[in-house]
């Protein structure tokens, strides 16, 4: 068996691996255009801003490794320009010396991954205008940075923008970010969006938000960023962080099929069209694994299992196959955190799935102990069965523990009743009695059960007809702000208080977090009032003001 891989870093260092530990006696060949066969892409962010001192550390393997410790055939600075797929051959072009030759194949395994997008306007390919995708950026940018810039402006506020937001904050650049849409990290919906937003602007970025580059103008020291609404900013270095687009050249015309938005299409294998070659990482299309509808999740972990999954079924393993991305990610913006997996709000309303939602506000770990996070997290799921859609959590410390729960759950196709039930570790250091996990499981339980009828803020902001607002919080939180027009009636004291509140209109209730509120709902319920809580409480109509 002979297999030939195009491209390295995660998918095809993945499969190549894979493939040596499950055949010794395979032929394993693997092409990759540039310098270096296996990076860490995900951390040439942070290596710019100064944690990563080492450029070594961000070299995860190289040819002459795989070579010794899997004996690969690793051929580096090798760009494939076509396949033959009667003669199941593939051109591959030599960089260093133009020349050109054919290789065989048994199976072919293509990773090629995605490029970053570079918009079509004046100036874009100014040398202070870079992108940011493998080591030689690196290099080009860190060369910049070192050479005394003082500002500098990012393109895109979603994953990589943000990371080098941070990273040249570190190095005390003044930053402006410029993002097309009204939120930053777009991934996310726009009001757990609102805390990464109040984070970067109190780190001194210049945030501007619905706002695109017109064009770069040249200048002393770098460029002029001309934008369409918000005037010009000076920058020694601009990083486009506008997101990717599949490298799909070699497969279009190879005859392999790709969807609407350029991504290959494979089954549940990672087959092409063609049986004989496979497809994994930033280039191809999944399955969501809640909808079962196609995208594209260009992020590392999926890349690593669809390599050792397609190695697999290359190898005779038929039984393996992808189930299915989620898009489970992170981002650390200096103080804070923001996580995700499964569905969006915005999602589920483009794609007319019923949904409803819940927020919980906890710490981390037990607030008596000292140094507890606050966090706020937002539960998604479907209210015919209860099944978890999705989850979205900003905070600190503890927001990577909870999503990766849940992401879990969502696998197992769990309900929030599942949730009420999970047993996860507990000591006052590291959570508490009744983790985050099982509060949002209680309160998405409480509503699918009917317990404590509630209303979303985003639909409470889009009511012209606004309910009876009443504030069961404490006196002193009252008078610390409170949403405009609200009546103020402490839990403690609204059973003596009843006759105050009117008994054929429409209220709502709310408290910090939401569980006040949901004491004062089952009270008011349970005397004959017509109730809901705003879910969420005070802290989550926070997160709708910017």
């Amino acid at each position: 068996m002979k297999i030939v891989i195009v491209g390295g870093v995660a998918g095809g260092a993945s499969a190549a691996a894979r493939a040596r530990r499950i055949d010794e006696h395979a032929e394993i060949v693997v092409f990759e255009r540039g310098p270096d066969v296996s990076f860490a892409n995900c951390g040439l962010p942070y290596y710019l801003g100064g944690e990563i001192t080492d450029r070594k550390k961000l070299l995860v393997t190289t040819a002459e490794k795989l070579k010794a410790r899997f004996n690969l055939d690793v051929r580096t600075l090798s760009k494939v320009d076509r396949i033959d797929r009667k003669a199941k051959t593939v051109l591959v072009r030599n960089l260093q010396t133009d020349e050109t030759y054919t290789e065989s194949y048994d199976k072919l395994i293509l990773s090629p991954g995605a490029a970053p997008l570079r918009p079509d306007i004046r100036g874009v390919h100014f040398p202070a205008v870079h992108t940011l995708r493998n080591l030689e950026d690196t290099d080009k940018i860190k060369a910049v940075i070192d050479s005394g810039i003082t500002h500098a402006v990012v393109v895109g506020g979603g994953f990589i923008g943000l990371e080098m937001v941070e990273a040249l904050v570190h190095k005390k650049i003044h930053t402006t970010l410029v993002e097309r849409n009204p939120q930053v990290l777009g991934v996310l919906d726009q009001e757990m969006s609102t805390p990464i937003l109040q984070e970067l602007r109190k780190h001194g970025v210049n945030v501007i938000l619905s706002d695109t580059v017109k064009e770069f103008l040249p200048a002393d020291n770098g460029v002029s960023v001309v934008l369409e609404k918000s005037g010009t900013y000076p920058a020694g270095l601009v990083i486009l962080g506008l997101g990717v687009k599949p490298e799909n050249t070699l497969a279009i015309q190879s005859g392999l099929r790709t969807g609407e938005r350029g991504g290959l299409i494979v089954n549940d294998h990672l087959q092409t069209n063609d049986s004989d070659i496979y497809a994994v990482g930033d280039a191809i299309e999944v399955s969501d694994v809640v909808s079962e509808m196609k995208g594209q999740v260009p992020l590392a972990g999926p890349a690593n299992r669809q390599g050792r999954l397609a190695a697999d079924h290359a190898l005779g393993r038929t039984k393996a196959k992808y189930r299915g991305t989620q898009g489970t990610a992170i981002v650390r913006v200096f103080g804070k955190v923001a996580a995700l997996t499964g569905m969006s709000e915005k999602m589920l309303k483009k794609r007319k799935i019923d949904f409803r939602s819940i927020y919980i506000h906890p710490a981390n770990h037990a607030g008596y102990y000292p140094g507890a996070e606050g966090m706020s997290l937002k539960l998604l799921f479907a209210p015919k069965d209860g099944r978890i859609l999705g989850a979205q959590a900003v905070g600190g410390s503890g927001v990577d523990k909870r999503i990766d729960v849940l992401s879990v759950a969502i696998q197992a196709r769990w309900t929030v009743e599942d949730l009420e039930e999970v047993e996860l570790c507990y000591a006052p250091p590291f959570g508490s009695a009744k983790d985050p996990i099982n509060m949002a499981g209680f309160v998405a339980s409480g509503l699918q059960r009917g317990d404590h009828p509630q209303l979303s803020f985003s639909d409470y902001l889009a009511m012209e007809q606004k309910p009876y607002l009443l504030d069961v919080r404490d006196a002193s939180e009252f008078a610390a702000g409170a949403l405009p027009g609200a009546m103020h009636i402490p839990v403690d004291d609204l059973r003596s208080r009843l006759a105050e509140l009117p008994k054929g209109q429409p209220i709502a209730v709310y408290c910090q977090v939401g569980q006040r509120g949901y004491i004062a709902t089952r009270i008011l319920m349970q005397h004959g009032y017509n109730v809901v809580n705003l879910s969420g409480g005070y802290r989550t109509w926070l997160l709708w003001q910017k």
